[in-house]
């Protein structure tokens, strides 16, 4: 009979396994007993809110109907109907009453079971959680707060300026191709203040958002092939419905790029992270901020210091996402601003005063070195689309001219873009039952940090003065083909 063995395991083994189940069991408990008095402090307190309101109506509906001699007479409208019936003296007239919302404490973060991390942006982090109360899947986006500096001490200030308008446009928004939240909650500290009347401060504020399967940045880098034509038209469609919807509503998003569209798996395409957004009028505000929008989706009127913009600097980052989608790769790869700003000029031509009339005003266009319109060639003021995408029909090359035109003026608003003869050509957009599925990483593993730049941060501003000087001098002195260069000798 063999022995036992030297790697079996040992009394001590076996009563440290049991330790560790005991504690484990105990945990579970405890956490069972707090969740239990959490839901008995939230019942306490809707019964508490129950009854107070009944006793408000029944105040109400006991109150006398009539004035009584010790109360003065109610003064009569100048030419309005008395409210009381002569022979009754009675009120005929019925208040209309309408429902308010309720006050009702804020829900604890501990609510949900965080599953694994999917992203960190600019502005926070996202996980993807489990609600704990229904076992839905949401994600989990937690908003990074402002620091004080108080001294040595460092602390929280608060929620900043673009989480609060974050918030606010996800609440107003209800579109299918806009990302939906469902509630916003906090640390379990701050969430229980109202049943505890002890003033703890809020550490954290998440952002419960439905959970999308994947980004298109993502799909695009895993792709062994490229969408087809009526695939790409599909989801450009939907990006420009949603678009329009919060254009429609004077909302500018400000940060439109493949990595902050969320595809499912139904080929349901939603616009995310409106850490940027904000509300505008018409005309829009005289100063906005400069530094918006992700560098290689970035407008040239915002690279040359515009001040005052509209949504045509959501139309171009539209046409930035429409050529990633036909290239697989982000179609204005800039290393910064001078450089994005030249890559602009090689595919879309270098701007004269017939194609953008007044854009030598904008402040950094007045150190740019261009040629003239007099000596340059066709092929440096022509558009470059029609080379780079030579399988492209032509509706589809007019219209990605016309959401990369130089001059804002010329880009087509959301509206007219879905009106555009693109999407009634042959092929038809795919419809979205028949979109293709792909892996879900954002349900399995973190993603792999992405070699793309970030949105600007908060606080930045953008450069006082950008040496655009010599950007293409000499450039006169060439002929451009497609795919080539030509210097002249």
């Amino acid at each position: 009979m063999a022995g036992k063995s030297r790697w079996a395991d040992t009394e001590e083994d076996a009563e440290l396994e049991a330790k560790l189940k005991r504690d484990k069991e105990e945990k579970k408990r405890l956490k069972a007993e707090e969740k239990a008095r959490k839901a008995a402090a939230e019942a306490e307190w809707e019964q508490k809110r129950i009854a107070s309101r009944a006793q408000q109506e029944q105040a109400l509906a006991t109150e006398p109907t009539q004035h009584t001699n010790s109360e003065p007479a109610t003064k009569r409208r100048r030419g309005k109907a008395t409210d009381e019936d002569s022979s009754t003296g009675e009120s005929s007239a019925k208040l209309l009453r309408f429902e308010a919302p309720t006050w009702k404490p804020t829900a604890s973060v501990e609510n949900y079971d965080k599953l694994n991390d999917i992203e960190e942006g600019t502005y926070g982090w996202v996980a993807r959680a489990k609600d704990l109360r229904t076992g839905k899947v949401v994600a989990l986006k937690r908003l990074k707060l402002d620091e004080a500096v108080n001294g040595a001490a460092t602390s929280r200030a608060g929620l900043p300026e673009t989480g609060l308008r974050e918030i606010q446009i996800l609440k107003d928004c209800s579109h299918r191709n806009i990302v939906g939240l469902h509630e916003v909650v906090l640390n379990d500290a701050a969430a229980s203040y109202s049943n505890t009347n002890r003033k703890e401060p809020i550490e954290a504020v998440f952002l419960v958002l439905e959970f999308v399967e994947h980004d298109l940045k993502s799909i695009l880098e895993d792709m062994a092939e490229p969408f087809l034509a009526s695939e790409v038209k599909t989801l450009l469609r939907q990006l420009g419905e949603g678009v329009a919807y919060l254009h429609a509503h004077w909302i500018l998003h400000r940060d439109l790029k493949t990595s902050n569209l969320l595809l499912n798996n139904r080929g349901q395409l939603k616009i995310a992270d409106f850490g940027m957004a904000r509300y505008v009028g018409d005309p829009a505000p005289p100063k906005l901020t400069q530094l918006v929008v992700t560098l290689w989706y970035r407008s040239p009127e915002l690279l040359l210091g515009a001040s005052t913009y509209d949504a045509s600097v959501d139309m171009w980052s539209v046409g930035c996402i429409f050529g990633e989608l036909l290239a697989r790769e982000p179609l204005l790869q800039g290393r910064n601003e001078v450089d994005a700003l030249s890559k602009i000029f090689e595919l879309c031509g270098v701007p004269t005063e017939e194609s953008w009339p007044g854009f030598r005003r904008l402040p950094n266009a007045r150190s740019l070195r261009l040629p003239s319109s007099s000596n340059a060639p066709a092929a440096v003021t022509g558009s470059m689309i029609r080379a780079k995408f030579p399988l492209l029909t032509a509706a589809g090359c007019q219209l990605l001219n016309a959401l990369l035109s130089l001059d804002p003026r010329n880009r087509p608003s959301a509206a007219d873009m879905l009106r555009h003869e693109y999407f009634t050509q042959d092929p038809k957009p795919k419809h979205e039952a028949m979109f293709p599925t792909f892996p879900s990483k954002a349900g399995q593993e973190r993603r792999r940090r992405r070699e793309t730049p970030n949105a600007p941060g908060r606080g930045q501003k953008a450069p006082a003065s950008v040496d655009f000087s010599g950007i293409f001098a000499g450039r006169e002195r060439e002929e451009r083909g497609g795919g080539f260069s030509l210097r002249m000798i």
